[in-house]
């Protein structure tokens, strides 16, 4: 087996043949997409946001770093140490975990989670929205039986704004239109009277959002999160933005966002036949990780396709005994296709590869975002407007 190689013609045509018959169709975007629109992934905000808070917060920042590991010095590390030492101190001054008390882990949680706001609403006024804009509207155009289902990492309103733009409806779990609060209930139904529309997009924000905000309870009534519009921090700038899940989120109530989530994650894995596509996402969020790999293991219906746009992802996965017959893996210069990992070799060039391929440095492009659009694009037939 050492001289095998994957044909990516071959892999890309079954794809098309995939997508054109599977009835089910979810995708996964992590940093990735983002970037590809033109905003900072999870290692370029950290460094923006250190930068930004390092005159008032360096010497705390530096230390919360020191206390994790080589492989978690970036925000979303960052935020869940710091939330874990607000936990364990109530956010009181008189109580200190290491060098850093509880009052001071409150400032510089929400210091870190403004600038996330600042530099994330900045850089979707210069976002390339038309990419996004293309899949949607490639996404509402396919005919399905079964609702189409978006999980997102990322904490920008980009999705919201181009679905918004396009006039197509979709659904996250919050209701109301004065502060929309999160509603359980309504990702919990099980009769067909108990969910929006099958044409609605359903759009899960897996890490939260810069448009959602904790609003403290009044007696009688718990502390919640509500989803409020643009500029909503302008407005109510000491509002507490709910960005990343930590794990003191995760064991407050079995019904925020973030929990029921990551359910309707697991019972879309584990519903029957389907393809999931995964874009953007290097695997680097155990929680997500663990719901994958037990829905790949205990239902071989559902074929996940993760698109990376370097190799990185494919030999940790593999390196961990992960690369399961129903989780295919494209990189640009390999791909593990049905448990297999071996190099590309294109043979020919055909009409479904075209700008998919690149021939000069010999590698397969579909790990970029815009790339996996119009390959979507084609694949369903849809004229594709540039």
């Amino acid at each position: 087996m050492d001289d095998f190689k994957h044909d990516p013609q071959r892999e890309l045509t079954e794809i098309r043949n995939q997508l054109s018959y599977s009835k089910r169709v979810g995708f996964l975007f992590g940093a990735g997409t983002s970037k590809a629109m033109g905003l900072s992934d999870i290692s370029g905000l950290t460094t923006k946001v250190e930068k930004n808070i390092e005159a008032e917060f360096g010497i705390k920042l530096n230390a919360i770093k020191g206390s994790l590991g080589a492989n978690e010095q970036h925000i979303e590390a960052i935020l869940n140490q710091i939330r874990l030492i607000r936990q364990v101190t109530r956010n009181e001054e008189e109580k200190s975990f290491g060098p850093i008390n509880g009052k001071e882990a409150e400032a510089l949680d929400k210091a870190i989670c403004n600038e996330v706001y600042k530099i994330i609403s900045s850089e979707e006024s210069t976002a390339k929205l038309e990419i996004a804009l293309k899949f949607l509207g490639w996404l509402n155009w396919i005919s399905r039986d079964y609702p189409k289902e978006l999980f997102t990492t990322n904490y920008d309103l980009i999705i919201e704004k181009s679905l918004e733009q396009l006039f197509i409806p979709y659904f996250d779990g919050f209701v109301g239109s004065h502060e929309p609060f999160f509603a359980h209930e309504t990702l919990d139904g099980n009769a067909k009277y108990d969910r929006p529309p099958i044409s609605w997009i359903r759009l899960w924000k897996l890490h939260g959002s810069i448009g959602w905000f904790w609003k403290n309870g009044t007696t009688g009534n718990p502390d919640r999160i509500v989803r409020l519009g643009a500029g909503a921090k302008e407005k109510f700038p000491d509002s507490e933005l709910v960005i990343y899940p930590s794990r003191d989120k995760y064991e407050s109530s079995r019904k925020q966002p973030f929990t029921s989530y990551f359910d309707r994650l697991k019972e879309f894995l584990m519903a029957g036949e389907g393809i999931f596509i995964i874009s953007g996402y290097s695997f680097s969020d155990d929680h997500i990780n663990e719901v994958i790999f037990n829905c790949l293991n205990q239902n071989n219906r559902i074929h996940i396709i993760g698109l990376f746009y370097d190799d990185g992802p494919i030999d940790k996965i593999a390196g961990v005994g992960k690369n399961l017959p129903n989780f295919s893996m494209l990189g640009p210069s390999k791909a593990s296709i049905s448990g297999i990992i071996a190099d590309w070799k294109l043979d020919k060039t055909g009409s479904v590869m075209g700008r998919f391929w690149d021939g000069e440095n010999g590698g397969l492009k579909l790990g970029d975002f815009k790339f996996l659009v119009d390959f979507l694009i084609l694949s369903s037939g849809m004229k594709n407007k540039e």
